[in-house]
């Protein structure tokens, strides 16, 4: 029968159970921890994760996340490995092989073949007197008093575990690599980090439309041009093409208020001089601030100093700048 307090009482109890566990971990920070970071950072070759079950998935989260923070890594089923999957390590690859109970039958039949490659074994395991903490170069406890699991069976404070140690060990490899926020944005380019370090004006503007008006204009054609071209602003230019100023949407509303009579004037009557503009070549990011700024929502854009197009705030919006 369902009951609402004991599904939450539940739910905090396995929270705080899984917080207990990991922070019990800390202690398991050692030498042996050191030594594994010095390994896989000295190594030539790639960081190989195996594992089986559930830890299996963890080995793949811990693959991603030292790829993405600078550490080659691979990873590798325990249970394809010995069919096939062992050619994937190479002779300067370490192996971390991740286990709670380390006496896995597959886990048992890999370990002496990968150290018959001599290559050089790391045990991420939560039983220290187990076949793989006992025969692996190196051994990492990530022991748990009990599974958050009512039975004590499915493996959730465990995984907890591993995957804590793991993301430790990615942390420490990134501050040796000297691993910077410009590398994650490489290692990220589709997400909003990734599009803030290396996104650029011309990027956002190659869609847009180029609104621009002469500054004899109509204040007519100084409309459809804003409406036509849909930035809610457009350029006047000279004869020459030079940029001479801005008119926006707001400009033309502030026109409307104070002249009864809008027939006779021109772009030049109402255009503000000196609008904010920025190179192509600039990052967006850039862009966004210098809007920030001046508290305006479009930035007219230059290419070697002639009028190339705008940018609007909704462009910045859309490619998650902001």
């Amino acid at each position: 029968m369902f009951s609402k307090d004991l599904v939450l009482q539940q739910a905090i109890d396995s929270i705080r159970l899984q917080s207990a566990s990991i922070a019990a971990i800390e202690g398991f920070i050692n030498d042996d921890f050191a030594a594994a970071i010095n390994v896989v950072y000295q190594s030539k070759g790639r960081l190989v994760i195996s594992g089986i079950g559930k830890s299996a998935i963890i080995a793949q989260k811990i693959v991603a996340t030292l790829n993405s923070t600078g550490t080659a890594a691979l990873y590798m089923h325990a249970a394809d490995a010995i069919h096939g999957d062992l050619g994937m390590i190479q002779q300067d690859d370490v192996v971390m092989i991740i286990s709670k109970s380390g006496e896995s039958p597959e886990i048992k039949l890999l370990l002496p073949l990968v150290k018959n490659f001599d290559n050089t074994v790391i045990a991420l395991c939560g039983n220290e007197q187990s076949y793989l903490a006992t025969n692996a170069n190196i051994f990492l406890n990530c022991s748990v008093e009990k599974e958050a699991c009512p039975n004590n069976l499915a493996p959730t404070t465990s995984t907890t575990a591993q995957m804590v140690m793991g993301d430790a060990m990615a942390v420490c490899l990134l501050s040796l690599k000297g691993f910077t926020e410009k590398d994650f944005a490489r290692y990220h380019p589709g997400g909003n980090l990734g599009k803030r370090m290396y996104l650029r004006v011309q990027d956002l503007i190659k869609l847009n439309e180029i609104p621009k008006v002469k500054t004899e204009s109509t204040i007519r054609e100084i409309i459809v041009e804003i409406s036509g071209k849909r930035l809610g602003a457009t350029a006047v230019l000279d004869e020459q093409e030079n940029i001479l100023g801005i008119i926006t949407d707001g400009d033309i509303r502030r026109m409307l208020q104070l002249h009864s009579d809008v027939d006779p004037l021109r772009a030049k009557d109402i255009y503000s001089a000196k609008p904010k503009c920025i190179e192509a070549s600039e990052l967006a990011v850039q862009a966004l601030e210098l809007m920030r700024d001046n508290d305006i929502t479009q930035l007219l854009v230059t290419k070697d100093g002639n009028y190339a197009g705008m940018l609007h705030l909704h462009d910045l919006v859309r490619e998650g700048i902001i």
